[in-house]
């Protein structure tokens, strides 16, 4: 199936840039936290030696960093555009902040999502005022979203790509290195690559030794194919706990900014997602949905060795995930 690539409409966010969206959204989004993971597994399989900080964006409004971009994107619209309405595709995490912005903007929202997404996800976006249209997979959801774009001039609030969405992304790296400085290297998880090509953006530019990894599902890796090919990359089919990392392919603009700004990416399974789900709960009584455990899951696996002893910011994205699917997520993960 055939979608279509934007234009690349600037080329990454400045510093400058952030620090005014920064100030755009404050008051309107929370300041999340940070803690150290010392205890458990960031203790026994890393040593006392590294120091693990966890960016906790899964206590933002909404439940997940998404809602940075999507209010980002919506205060941007003029007033015919926002009277004309907006449309967003996801499997839940953008959708509801998507609902969320535009009941704040009091502007009129359709959210698509697949068939298979979350149904705590799913009654968020109605209780939020969001008309909900389910697909049957996220390549329908995508290609009917984009329909009702085009039929009815609503404008897309894209759920990882475009200037607007990676300056609300880049606002989570600013808050990170005013909160922990002199980080080594700063790992993040990977859909679409807005959250990554934002966060790589303000890290780079502050820090520029500091390495940013991002890391993707073995069965939703968009991104680490387009790093090898050198273009941005579509996916036949996606397959992944990670729901919200199911980006069906990789687009024009956050790729060429993480092409810019990040060091490498690197894939994780299913089940070292589930094992680092297990991990956050038992040692930090998180609840992270399996998109939110991917960064961990890439710290305790592929990048054990080369990130040891070093002082890393870890981004823990979201926490969208109905307490059955949880539980059964958790208990593969410490089988």
């Amino acid at each position: 199936m055939s979608y279509p690539m934007p234009s690349l409409a600037g080329s990454y966010p400045s510093l400058r840039d952030i620090a005014a969206t920064a100030g755009r959204l404050s008051g309107k989004i929370l300041r999340t936290p940070v803690w150290r993971w010392q205890t458990g597994a960031a203790d026994e399989l890393l040593g006392a030696d590294t120091e693990v900080w966890l960016k906790l964006e899964l206590f933002q409004a909404t439940g997940s960093f998404k809602l940075r971009g999507a209010l980002n994107a919506l205060l941007a619209l003029d007033t015919p555009a926002r009277l004309r309405g907006v449309v967003a595709v996801s499997a839940g995490n953008h959708a509801i902040a998507a609902a969320y912005s535009a009941r704040a903007c009091n502007v009129d929202a359709k959210v698509v999502m697949p068939e298979h997404a979350s149904p705590a996800r799913i009654a968020a976006c109605k209780a939020l005022g969001a008309q909900v249209i389910l697909m049957p997979d996220v390549h329908a959801a995508f290609s009917h979203g984009q329909q009702i774009e085009m039929d009815e001039g609503r404008a897309m609030i894209h759920p990882f790509d475009g200037p607007m969405i990676a300056q609300g992304t880049a606002t989570v790296g600013m808050e990170l290195m005013e909160q922990v400085p002199r980080l080594d290297a700063v790992v993040v998880p990977m859909g679409g690559g807005g959250l990554c090509a934002g966060i790589a953006s303000a890290v780079k530019q502050t820090a520029p030794h500091c390495s940013v990894i991002g890391v993707e599902p073995m069965g939703a890796d968009a991104l680490y194919r387009s790093f090898r090919s050198g273009r941005p990359e579509r996916l036949e089919r996606v397959d992944t706990v990670a729901d919200s990392l199911g980006a069906p392919y990789a687009l024009d603009y956050s790729f060429k900014v993480c092409q810019r700004f990040v060091d490498d990416v690197v894939r994780v399974s299913d089940d070292e997602i589930c094992r680092a789900m297990f991990y956050l709960y038992r040692d930090m009584k998180l609840v992270a949905e399996p998109a939110a455990a991917t960064a961990s899951a890439a710290l305790f696996g592929p990048l054990r060795d080369r990130l040891r002893g070093k002082r890393i910011g870890v981004i823990v994205c979201g926490s969208n995930i109905d307490p059955a699917r949880f539980a059964e997520l958790v208990e593969r993960g410490a089988g």
